[in-house]
């Protein structure tokens, strides 16, 4: 097919778009505005749509009536990549196109190839409407694909989530087709990093609209807040009243130390059960997502949630890709209540029973923590933004000083893109690098002995006295063929209303009953856990390789076949030495003696770094 041929079909099919009833309003809006723009400047479109609200189905109707030729569709990972292909394919039953009404034939097309690495070749592309990819396996696979294509291949490229655009994979692709049209789609038109992206946003759909209209859950953060709280820093005792932590919460040690502290992580655990416990009454099986510091960490908060009965697992990108798919099937098939996760199930992760996002994570930028906020948004029941399923709840804890993004967040309908701008903050979210010789210690500086939490600070997002919410709930109404006067609802009416159902939801903070017995076990498999953490990092601090031999041929004894093996066995030798217990007798240990090891592990591991520093020098 010619690019000609294309156009002709882009723009002479009949595609029923608007005064579609099966679309929604950001799909028919978004794709009006694009074309207005596209008829007056040949500047990047920006398109801001909150997760859950149609992107997909608004890519699937940009090109009727802009594409004068080929379309590109780039996804940023192969997940997002797999739903929009599924979307596009024209024989399957999930087809936006027909499902939706938007075309009756689909016979001659649109044709949609997709380039997935295993079987695609250029006269697919040649015979196709729309390519499919995954910015890796177009920019990224030893140029494969770019060269390929001729400069004038694709007239219209859409990306998804497009606040990636400005990196330099992105940026390549742009310059080999300089003369096509780009429109960026994202939930967050801003970058964590501070670049600004490329192009003019001509389209930014509400996230009030959305939860109002029912696209996506109506969202409320809640931060537990300790009464007081007492803790130890290098050595240093202290004691705090609240007013004291909101102000200390500023610091970076403080809100780090927060996010690491045991007895923190019980508290916001226990207000996320309860919280998920809660919406689990309308008799639906609502899931929780929980985003943790490190893989340590991980492993730490997952324990916290299997000692109160919750079948939990954490995931992270250290994990072999079947096992990370095997927690993620048993998370689709409900067989799990938790799912604590580090720098994974990002953009294109769909599972609408997450409902409870837990934050253990002092978010240094917007950009992540809205990501990942996104994860609870997508509603379970359709355009129904007052069924009880609907709401996700997003809790953390005050000293993580969480709250300041939220405000942020609330913020972005004002559509105030400078503003959005000097949110912004360069950092990273990853833990520092080891330095050489120094070992990233397991426990954090700052020991928390005790809080005391008093109560709830609760914000939803549809705040009763923003009168743009009530703007939203009137035209909702009217929207669905009722008019608000004439059933007697005022906007004081409506206003009242919204007050009074956060009021009935009040909740007091719970402890959540641990069984001795659960404890013990969690405590010797974080043992066994941080036993291993504890080894590899010794091998790191150290400079050896994991796969070496250095280590393994200074302790013969061990008949070790690598470095790693070996420093394991050196790490459980000497936690058994403290713990007074031979080999593979820990289960018969008490809860107690567990528990005191677990606090002295780093100490342990400066008696076994130092042993085998003093060993490898004697050789």
């Amino acid at each position: 097919m010619t690019n000609e041929d294309i156009a002709r079909f882009f723009n002479d099919t009949q595609a029923y778009i608007q005064g579609n009833p099966d679309l929604r309003d950001p799909q028919v809006e978004g794709w009006f505005r694009t074309r207005q723009h596209f008829r007056n400047s040949s500047e990047h479109a920006i398109l801001q749509i909150p997760v859950g609200c149609g992107k997909t189905g608004l890519m699937a109707l940009l090109p009727f009536g802009i594409a004068q030729g080929r379309v590109l569709v780039i996804a940023p990972n192969l997940e997002i990549r797999r739903g929009i292909s599924t979307a596009f394919d024209i024989a399957g039953r999930d087809c936006f196109w027909t499902y939706t009404r938007v075309l009756t034939d689909v016979n001659h097309g649109p044709y949609t190839a997709v380039l997935d690495g295993q079987d695609a070749n250029i006269h697919d592309c040649e015979n196709s409407h729309i390519v499919v990819t995954n910015i890796q396996q177009l920019a990224s696979r030893a140029d494969r694909w770019l060269p390929a294509f001729p400069d004038d291949f694709f007239d219209l490229i859409m990306v998804d989530e497009g606040h990636h655009n400005v990196a330099r994979s992105w940026e390549r692709v742009f310059e080999r087709f300089p003369n096509a049209k780009v429109v960026s789609l994202t939930a967050t038109p801003f970058r964590g990093d501070g670049r600004e992206i490329a192009g003019e946003v001509v389209y930014a759909y509400p996230f009030r609209t959305a939860m109002v209209r029912g696209y996506i859950k109506q969202i409320t953060a809640v931060n537990v807040a300790p009464q007081e709280i007492s803790f130890t820093y290098r050595g240093d005792s202290r004691h705090h009243t609240l007013d004291e932590v909101l102000q200390l919460r500023d610091e970076e040690w403080f809100s780090r130390g927060v996010a690491l502290a045991p007895e923190c992580n019980r508290s916001i655990v226990d207000a996320s059960i309860q919280w998920l416990q809660h919406l689990r009454q309308s008799g639906t099986f609502h899931q929780l997502i929980a985003v943790a510091c490190s893989v340590d960490h991980s492993r730490q908060v997952r324990s916290l949630y299997a000692e109160r009965g919750l079948n939990a697992r954490e995931i992270h990108s250290n994990m072999p890709a079947d096992q990370v798919e095997e927690v993620l099937q048993d998370l689709r098939r409900s067989r799990i209540d938790c799912i604590v996760q580090v720098r994974m199930l990002g953009e294109g992760f769909d599972h609408p029973n997450l409902s409870v996002a837990a934050i253990f994570q002092p978010f240094r930028s917007l950009s992540p923590y809205v990501q990942f906020i996104g994860r609870v948004m997508r509603v379970i029941h359709q355009n129904n933004p007052q069924h009880t399923d609907n709401r996700g709840i997003a809790v953390s804890h005050v000293g993580l000083n969480i709250d300041r993004h939220w405000d942020d967040f609330r913020r972005i309908d004002q559509e105030d893109q400078e503003l959005i701008q000097g949110w912004l903050e360069s950092g990273d979210e990853r833990p520092p690098a080891d330095e050489p010789g120094q070992r990233r210690r397991l426990t954090p500086d700052m020991v928390v002995q005790d809080e005391i939490i008093s109560h709830f600070i609760e914000q939803a997002y549809l705040d009763p006295m923003d009168d743009a919410v009530i703007d939203d709930l009137i035209e909702e109404f009217r929207r669905r063929g009722l008019d608000p006067e004439t059933l007697g609802l005022s906007r004081d009416n409506l206003r009242q209303r919204l007050i009074q159902a956060r009021t009935r939801e009040g909740m007091e903070p719970r402890e959540i009953p641990v069984t001795p017995q659960r404890r013990r076990q969690e405590a010797r498999r974080r043992l066994n856990e941080r036993s291993r953490t504890l080894a590899n990092r010794v091998v790191t601090a150290i400079g050896a390789s994991i796969n070496g031999r250095n280590i393994a041929l200074a302790y013969p004894e061990l008949r070790s076949v690598n470095n790693f093996a070996a420093v394991i066995q050196i790490v459980n030798r000497s936690v058994n030495e403290r713990l007074e217990a031979d080999g593979g007798t820990r289960g018969e240990i008490p809860l107690e003696r567990l528990e005191e090891v677990l606090e002295q592990i780093d100490q342990i591991g400066d008696e076994v770094q130092g042993e085998i520093q003093e060993r490898l020098s004697r050789r």
